[in-house]
């Protein structure tokens, strides 16, 4: 059975999604820090994160490892800690944002508020719809991928997504290498699109940012959560843009490959976005606290 200070180091990390900042969260060395990780993988008998110049992604052993481990660290800590326990949190925090993010970054970081008495009740959909939803004081907090214009609401920025362009690699090898580099557009004009919509966002952001253009490219597949169009790109339906944070593991395991970069990858900034003049509510300080801390370990995502 691994021992508590592996599981503490590997909970620090999955928080804060970073060696580094896990280690000056800790007070060590990132050598530490990953040699520690290192005996844990051993003793589980797998990867648990995908690494990367940007950090590193929790596997889905992970998530699970963290969602059962971390409770029980937390109030151990506070059992054994000093007696100026955190205070106890009361009330409903009612938060919404894209089911993507919420899933892998959002709601773990927040999980260890419940065992203070929070109760978070999570809503997912699209910026617009959510953003109208806070401003009509159905939610309390959105954490948003367009910046919001509405006079009642109040943003800051969280994070930056990084965009990255990827297919799977039977269609990879079918696209001309000399052409790409010379003309990217067009080397990759006849491969299909997995898209997040019908109006295609975040493709035609890409383009746009890379190429200059709308893409031109045939439409296979739109599915609402970039999750299923990961899965879809995986299993050969066609080439989609993703955010690093979702297309890292696929890429580290080889299901999918980058398809294009630049020194200068489409980014596009995550907002906490707020209603102004709301009551005082000190357990949504504190989730809101919890966030930027978290985010400032991310990178970009």
């Amino acid at each position: 059975m691994p021992s508590l200070d592996l599981l503490a180091t590997f909970l620090e990390i999955y928080r804060t999604g970073s060696l580094s900042a896990a280690a000056q969260r800790l007070g060590v060395t990132q050598p530490a820090v990953t040699g520690q990780l290192a005996r844990l993988e051993e003793q589980i008998g797998e990867s648990l994160f995908v690494r990367s110049r940007k950090g590193v992604t929790p596997t889905p052993r992970a998530a699970a490892l963290a969602g059962r481990v971390s409770l029980h660290l937390d109030g151990l800590r506070d059992a054994l800690g000093s007696t100026e326990a955190e205070p106890a949190l009361r009330g409903t925090v009612r938060i919404g944002g894209a089911a993507e993010i919420m899933t892998l970054r959002v709601l773990p970081a927040l999980a260890p508020l419940t065992g203070r008495g929070l109760y978070l009740h999570a809503t997912f959909g699209l910026a617009h719809d959510l953003l109208i939803d806070l401003a009509a004081d159905r939610l309390d907090l959105v954490v948003s991928a367009i910046r919001p214009t509405h006079h009642a609401l109040l943003a800051v920025p969280l994070a930056d997504e990084e965009f990255l362009l990827v297919g799977p690699p039977s269609m990879a090898r079918t696209v001309d290498a000399d052409r790409l580099r010379t003309a990217p557009a067009d080397a990759l004009a006849a491969l299909p699109l997995v898209a997040y919509g019908e109006e295609l966002p975040i493709l035609r952001r890409y383009w746009r940012s890379e190429f200059g253009h709308r893409p031109t490219n045939p439409v296979a597949l739109v599915a609402p959560d970039l999750r299923a169009v990961l899965a879809a790109v995986e299993a050969g339906a066609g080439i989609s843009a993703l955010p690093r944070y979702l297309a890292e593991p696929a890429l580290a395991a080889g299901r999918v490959v980058q398809l294009h970069g630049s020194e200068a990858p489409p980014l596009n900034t995550i907002h906490l976005a707020v209603r102004r003049g709301a009551p005082a509510n000190p357990a949504l300080t504190v989730v809101r606290e919890r966030l930027t801390d978290a985010a400032a370990g991310w990178g970009e995502l």
